[in-house]
């Protein structure tokens, strides 16, 4: 039996069918509520580790899910669409795939700009991202056990690398940090729709990396917009919204960050006392 062979046979092996469950049912609740909870809980407890457990701590993050994305990838090409090549929609190039590449490189650069943008990012925009994964669940919930899971614990894992990294002060603390996401993120746009247009005849049209066009966005609302109005009026009603969305969040880290600095010297001076 060929390597390959061992792989389809265990894509097959985990092929375990269910029924979908449905939006805000117990399955879904009992999930969100209690994985935002645990997610919270942990990233507020590892707030404080040092540089050494910092980077493990992502780095384990990173290639977590860079496992959890490979098995996705082969499992779409051996068991949901066989022989029928590569399922372009799920190229990781989604803004939820993100944090699979900056949990591994933030690890790997020194302290600097480049290094804080990426952080920046990972909470203003990947925390915004797999929290409405939860609200909106209709892209998690699957025919399979392993997809299913699979998603929700991925989007989960965006929910506690956002907090833990923006309670550990690395993003969302400083003004200028919400400026270096929304650059990060406008960058990224512009790499996804290279992607799409490159890759648009060979999909047959189903690319779509960050919803962005041009085809129009299966997102709701994007969606009614983009086949009303054109992909791009849907796209320029979409971008604003997210980075909208995202400001949000860095408020919240950035009033949480700073109200922390501003109790620190009081504490300090009690303790002297």
């Amino acid at each position: 039996m060929g390597f390959v062979d061992m792989i389809s046979n265990f894509m097959q092996m985990t092929s375990w069918g269910m029924e979908k469950p449905k939006a805000y049912g117990l399955f879904h609740l009992s999930f969100m509520l209690i994985g935002f909870a645990l997610c919270g809980f942990l990233a507020w407890r590892l707030r404080r580790v040092n540089e050494k457990a910092n980077r493990a701590i992502l780095l384990t993050s990173g290639i977590f899910l860079l496992i959890c994305e490979l098995y996705k990838q082969l499992f779409y090409t051996f068991v949901v669409n066989p022989g029928e090549g590569y399922t372009w929609w799920i190229f990781p190039f989604q803004l939820c795939s993100i944090p699979m590449y900056f949990c591994i490189i933030i690890p790997l650069l020194r302290k600097g700009k480049l290094r804080r943008s990426l952080a920046n990012f990972v909470v203003a925009y990947n925390l915004l991202g797999g929290a409405i994964a939860f609200l909106e669940p209709s892209g998690l919930f699957h025919e399979y056990w392993t997809l299913t899971l699979h998603a929700l614990v991925w989007h989960m894992m965006l929910v506690f690398v956002g907090l833990y990294v923006g309670f550990s002060g690395q993003g969302c603390s400083e003004k200028r940090d919400y400026k270096s996401a929304t650059l990060t993120f406008l960058s990224l746009c512009c790499v996804a729709f290279a992607i799409n247009c490159i890759f648009m005849k060979a999909s047959e049209n189903t690319i779509n990396m960050f919803f962005i066009g041009p085809r129009v966005s299966s997102l709701i609302i994007v969606k009614q917009i983009g086949e009303a109005f054109g992909w791009y009026v849907g796209t320029l009603c979409y971008i604003p919204a997210v980075c909208l969305g995202a400001f949000v969040v860095y408020k919240i880290f950035y009033r949480i960050n700073n109200k922390k600095k501003a109790q620190a010297p009081v504490i300090r001076e009690k303790q002297l006392v």
